[in-house]
């Protein structure tokens, strides 16, 4: 990739304005209606990109349309399809009290198809259309939650980001016979049986982290939600993650790996329950990864072989890389911890700048008639905006 300029800060605040307002539109946020369209990942990084914008702009209309897309996300993906014979909210609750608890139960997908029946044979060609419930897109929006608590000050999407851990805690992790633990991909929308029995490698990362976060923000905010599920599950997700190797060479993994390194980094420099050895693992993977990534060239290869989303997922963990360099700098470290850390963190700092190279590329009009974009449209902008203002987002 050719070093371009870096964009300034209000460019990058004014690209993130314009793909969050046409996203707004594009999915009726406002309006709602049948013609409205809710996707739980899309929509966690949306939730964090308008409280990024309400706070680079100070404009209540970005915070409102946080808010309001929560309450759309809930009251949409929270409840049975409309093309389902069960009716109501899948938790089982009755009205009022599930529309006071809508996470209680964990949350839809959004996909275009019905989940696959218990008696249907699986087809993954087409079950990547089908509904059901994914626990790494439970923990973004989680992490959404979590954030929209910090940002307004409102105590009720943190309680329910507890109640929706403790749903995914429940529904994902399966217990074996000899006490160890594993995770599931892909659950039924009722939680009842799984669809996709195999473990997502950094789905049990992903809520230790987000675990983490909502446990600090709850003691900050003084809630008096009972955190008493949520830290069970928080221990059982950091076993399981760390028996598990995150090494990847797909890009969105490895940005993954490096949000999450990003959390853990702060953690550590506010001393707030992780170990240095902790974050030492997360960099040394990451920088491991991202050096098998770029000896692949996948990187390089035309736009028309490139998935955007998953590439700005990339980015965005690459900007989660000044956390890090500042747990450094504000704890105490042994000099081995410290050493490791350094080499890994000046390793993946060479490769800082293929953030903005991503950016680049799929903020390029050029770019935006080829199909790996126009049929991701939604969380290729959402994303994309999420790498120019990530503010928010990469907070723990």
């Amino acid at each position: 990739m050719a070093i371009r300029t870096k964009l300034r800060l209000e460019q990058r605040v004014q690209h993130a304005a314009e793909l969050m307002q046409q996203f707004a539109e594009r999915t009726r946020i406002e309006q709602g209606g049948p013609e409205a369209r809710r996707y739980l990942w899309t929509d966690s990084f949306a939730v964090c990109n308008f409280l990024s914008l309400q706070r680079a702009t100070g404009e209540p209309r970005w915070e409102r349309l946080a808010l309001r897309l929560v309450d759309r996300v809930h009251a949409t993906l929270g409840r049975h399809r409309p093309d389902d014979p069960r009716k109501g909210w899948i938790s089982g609750l009755p009205e009022l009290e599930g529309r006071a608890h809508p996470t209680r139960a964990g949350l839809r997908i959004g996909k275009p198809l019905p989940e696959r029946r218990a008696s249907e044979p699986a087809d993954p060609r087409i079950e990547w259309n089908r509904d059901g419930q994914y626990f790494h897109y439970m923990t973004r929006w989680m992490h959404a939650l979590t954030r929209v608590s910090i940002e307004t000050g409102r105590q009720e999407p943190l309680a329910q980001a507890i109640e929706l851990a403790e749903a995914g805690h429940h529904g994902f992790v399966v217990r074996d016979q000899d006490g160890g633990m594993r995770m599931r991909w892909k659950m039924s929308i009722d939680l009842e049986r799984p669809i996709v029995a195999s473990m997502g490698q950094h789905d049990a990362l992903d809520g230790w982290t987000t675990g983490m976060e909502a446990l600090g923000v709850a003691q900050r905010l003084h809630s008096e939600a009972d955190v008493g599920g949520l830290a069970a599950a928080v221990r059982d997700w950091r076993v399981i993650s760390s028996r598990v190797d995150p090494s990847t060479t797909d890009p969105l993994g490895i940005g993954t790996v490096l949000t999450c390194a990003g959390f853990v980094a702060q953690w550590l420099a506010r001393g707030e329950g992780v170990a240095p050895q902790e974050l030492e693992a997360l960099v040394r993977s990451a920088a491991r990864s991202l050096d098998l990534l770029i000896q692949s060239e996948a990187l390089t290869q035309p736009a028309t072989h490139r998935l955007p989303f998953r590439e700005i997922g990339l980015g965005i963990g690459l900007r989660a890389l000044p956390h890090v360099l500042r747990a450094l700098h504000r704890r105490d470290l042994t000099a081995r911890t410290r050493i490791a850390i350094d080499d890994a963190l000046t390793a993946l700092q060479e490769h800082e700048p293929r953030a903005d190279e991503i950016e680049h590329d799929w903020l390029d009009s050029s770019h935006h008639a080829l199909p790996s974009w126009f049929q991701h449209l939604d969380i290729n902008t959402v994303m994309l905006a999420t790498s120019l203002l990530p503010t928010v987002f990469l907070e723990a």
